[in-house]
């Protein structure tokens, strides 16, 4: 079983990991709150209006929901001979 010092030190820690856990559920429900309450505008905000057919293409665009992100494979993964 564990000591009394043992037992303070588990809930201390217990204590801190959910208060971090509470404080990272809140940024999260601020961050999808702010996104849906301006309907998403801001995410491509940075992107041209007159370029709206190539804004996902460009560099200018930093957040891109069309685009599919694949790594190359490497070499040594087992997919080959």
């Amino acid at each position: 079983l564990l000591s009394l010092p043992q037992k303070w030190a588990l809930l201390a820690l217990s204590a801190c990991s959910s208060l971090c856990c509470l404080c990272c559920l809140l940024g999260l429900l601020v961050a999808i709150g702010l996104t849906l309450g301006n309907q998403g505008r801001v995410l491509l905000a940075p992107c041209s209006i007159a370029n709206a057919a190539l804004a996902p293409v460009s560099r200018e665009c930093p957040f891109d929901p069309t685009r599919v992100y694949v790594s190359a494979p490497r070499a040594g993964d087992g997919d080959g001979p």
